[in-house]
C-alpha cells in the first residue's frame, strides 16, 4: 500500500480531465452551430471549407452584379420603347403631311409636333444633359458610358461587368450609340414610279438611298414641311423604327441571357453552401448525443476521483 503516490486517483483524474475537454468542446459546438470552431478541430476540412466558402461569396457578389446588369437593361429597353412610340407618332405625322389635301398651314401645324418628338429623342439620347441613364452611365451615347473629364464625350469601351466567382469571367455588352452625331448607315430605300408596263427610279442616282441615324432625329435632315418631302421621311422613319427594333432585341437578347445566368449562379451557390455545410456545420443529434455521454462520465469520473482519493484512509487503519 502507497501513500505518496495515488495512482488510482492520479488514472482517474486523467480520464476525468479528459471527458472534461470533451464535453467542453461538445458545448462549444451546440452553442456555435459549427463542427469547426478553430483549427485544431479539423485542419484540413477547415482549408476545404474556407476555400468553398469564398466561392459562395464571390458567387453571390456575382449574382448582385447580374441583377444590377438585368435593371441596366431593363431601363434601357424601356427609354427604346419610348423612342419607338415617338417615331411612331413621328409616322403618323409624316402620312398626314402627305396628303394633298391639307393647306400649308397644315402641314406647318404638323411639323411643330413633328419637330418636337425629334428633340425629346435627342434630349434622351444626346449631350451631357442626356436623360438615358442608369446609375451616372449614359445608356445610348456609345463606348461604356462612362463621362470623360473634359469635352462632351464618354469613355471608349464597352460596359463589362464580372458574373462568375473566379477571374475573366466577365460578361461585355454590345454597345448602344442613338446621339444625334451618329451618321452610321441604318438603312436605304428606294422609291418607284409603277406605271403599267414597268416601274422608273424616282430621284436622283440609280441606286438605293442611305440613310444614316443623325439624319432622322436632326430637324435639318428630316422635316414633313411638304408634301415632296414627306415622302421620303415616311421611309426614313420606317428604317430608323427598324434600327431601334434591331438594338431592342441585341438587349432582350443579352437580358435573357442574364436571366440564365442569375439562375445558374443561384444554384451553383446552393450547392457549394450544402457543401460547405457538410463540412463545417455541426450535426445537432449526434453532438447531443456525444454531449449526453461526456456529461454522464464527467458526473460518473467525479464520484470516482473521491474514492480514489479516498483509498489511503487504509493506511491509518493499520498504524492505528
Amino acid at each position: 500500500m502507497q501513500v505518496y503516490n495515488n495512482i488510482s486517483a492520479f488514472s482517474v483524474w486523467k480520464n476525468y480531465n479528459a471527458n472534461v475537454t470533451s464535453l467542453r468542446n461538445s458545448m462549444s459546438k451546440l452553442s456555435s452551430g459549427l463542427r469547426i470552431n478553430n483549427a485544431g478541430d479539423d485542419p484540413s476540412g477547415l482549408a476545404m471549407s474556407e476555400r468553398l466558402r469564398t466561392q459562395y461569396r464571390n458567387t453571390s457578389a456575382a449574382t448582385t452584379n447580374v441583377e444590377n446588369k438585368i435593371n441596366y437593361l431593363q431601363t434601357s429597353d424601356a427609354w427604346l420603347q419610348k423612342i419607338q412610340d415617338m417615331m411612331g407618332r413621328m409616322g403618323e405625322l409624316a402620312v398626314m403631311a402627305n396628303d394633298g389635301t391639307k393647306s400649308q398651314v397644315d402641314r406647318d401645324n404638323l411639323q411643330k409636333e413633328f419637330s418636337q418628338m425629334q428633340k425629346e429623342i435627342t434630349r434622351i439620347t444626346s449631350g451631357a444633359t442626356a436623360a438615358g441613364k442608369f446609375n451616372g452611365l449614359y445608356l445610348f451615347r456609345g463606348g461604356n458610358g462612362v463621362p470623360v473629364l473634359s469635352g462632351d464625350g464618354v469613355e471608349t469601351g464597352s460596359v463589362r461587368l464580372q458574373i462568375g466567382p473566379d477571374s475573366n469571367m466577365v460578361f461585355t455588352e454590345e454597345e448602344v450609340n442613338l446621339t444625334a452625331t451618329n451618321f452610321a448607315v441604318v438603312g436605304s430605300y428606294t422609291n418607284y414610279s409603277y406605271g403599267s408596263v414597268n416601274m422608273t427610279l424616282l430621284g436622283s442616282g440609280s441606286g438605293p438611298r442611305t440613310v444614316r441615324w443623325a439624319s432622322i432625329i436632326c430637324g435639318a435632315n428630316l422635316s414633313i414641311s411638304t408634301q415632296s418631302v414627306a415622302q421620303g421621311a415616311v421611309d426614313k422613319i420606317n428604317i430608323g423604327i427598324d434600327y431601334v427594333s434591331s438594338k431592342r432585341a441585341v438587349l432582350g437578347a443579352e437580358m435573357k441571357r442574364m436571366e440564365q445566368t442569375l439562375s445558374g449562379l443561384r444554384s451553383y451557390e446552393e450547392n457549394v453552401r450544402a457543401t460547405e455545410s457538410r463540412i463545417r456545420d455541426v450535426d445537432v443529434a449526434y453532438e447531443t448525443t456525444q454531449y449526453s455521454k461526456y456529461q454522464i462520465l464527467v458526473q460518473v469520473g467525479t464520484a470516482m476521483l473521491a474514492q480514489a482519493n479516498a483509498l489511503p484512509n487504509s493506511v491509518v487503519q493499520m498504524l492505528g
